[in-house]
């Protein structure tokens, strides 16, 4: 699925709501919410009234990595980013040209057994492309040092070079991040929970919604080439998976927030539509031709004309509400990217 519209490059939002001026918050930003083909445009903060009693919010509690790291192919200088860890320990890992705004360019050039130099001692050798044919993403092994010690230390959060400059760590973390014991969790930020506060949360638990943690670890997304997502780690814990069962049950509807909470709950769900408690590997594509199975609706961000994800946004909402959705929003001027503008899609 490719959109008509052009997105101008000034819609890019280029640094954090809270820091686009004096006492802004993280849920100063927009939000368009299509029902069907009809489009509203509201604030963050009125989400609250845009539910009802009853309805279900999905989060995924994956922690955002400062999965980027300086190295050195020789003398000259590269980024790792720091994608997914395999159960033998190897990393799934893209190189990037650095040039001063976040990671432009992948770096032509890279083969079985190539080494890369990691602050500390550390080595990274080259094994595998992820997938054969793509040689954007490969199986890597590390030694000298341990990676979540290593990102910890000398890594910073991935940048790509629409946004303005670099961001803490704690920009890229939403309110519904939970730390995992073994460092492991998300190379990009699941970025559709961002403008959730505390404050906004407690609000909407007080009007009657009710929320299921499911944890996606999302891997590098690519900025040019918008492949399919590849398999990932996720889990879908024993309550959460009885809480979605029980609201599907009643009245209540099922929202996922964000593409990678559709992911995690879909791939719980049999073709009954009945959830179960799930963890490991997920290679599942949502598509209009597969369908959803659970999800009534998706809180997500704007995501460019020519994302895979805009296939998953068809499956819950239908094409024609996804076209009149995305002309509204550059009709509107709506913020783009990680720390943009949100669209609520609603049956």
């Amino acid at each position: 699925m490719t959109l008509a519209v052009r997105v101008p490059e000034e819609l890019s939002a280029r640094v954090p709501a809270e820091r686009r001026g004096p006492g802004l918050e993280r849920d100063d930003v927009r939000l368009l919410v299509s029902r069907g083909t009809e489009v509203s445009h509201h604030g963050f903060r009125e989400l609250p009234g845009l539910l009802r009693a009853g309805d279900l919010l999905v989060v995924n509690t994956s922690v955002t990595l400062a999965a980027a790291v300086d190295g050195r192919v020789g003398h000259a200088r590269v980024v790792v980013h720091f994608s997914t860890r395999g159960d033998d320990g190897r990393w799934a890992v893209e190189l990037r040209e650095p040039d001063g705004r976040g990671t432009t360019r992948a770096r032509a050039g890279s083969r079985e057994g190539l080494g890369v130099r990691l602050p500390g001692g550390g080595r990274l050798v080259l094994e595998r492309p992820l997938s054969p044919g793509a040689e954007r993403l490969w199986w890597a092994r590390v030694s000298g040092a341990r990676v979540p010690a290593l990102l910890r230390e000398h890594g910073r959060p991935i940048r790509y070079s629409y946004t303005e400059r670099d961001q803490p760590l704690s920009a890229y973390q939403t309110v519904f991040a939970l730390p995992s014991e073994d460092g492991t969790g998300s190379a990009e930020m699941p970025s559709a929970a961002r403008p959730f506060t505390a404050r906004l949360v407690a609000e909407l638990v007080s009007r009657g919604m009710q929320f299921a943690p499911v944890r996606l670890d999302t891997g590098v997304a690519s900025a040019e080439s918008h492949e399919p997502p590849y398999p990932e780690r996720f889990s879908v814990p024993e309550a959460s998976a009885r809480l979605i069962n029980a609201v599907r049950a009643g009245d209540g509807r099922v929202l996922a927030v964000g593409t990678t909470a559709v992911r995690a709950v879909e791939s719980a769900a049999g073709p009954d539509g009945v959830v179960r408690a799930r963890a490991g590997w997920t290679d599942l594509v949502v598509t209009p031709e597969r369908g959803v199975r659970v999800v009534d609706g998706l809180l997500t961000g704007l995501h460019e004309p020519e994302a895979s994800h805009l296939l998953m946004l068809e499956a819950v909402a239908g094409r024609a509400a996804i076209d009149r959705g995305y002309e509204a929003a550059v009709r509107g001027r709506y913020l783009w990217h990680e720390f943009g503008d949100v669209h609520l899609l609603l049956p």
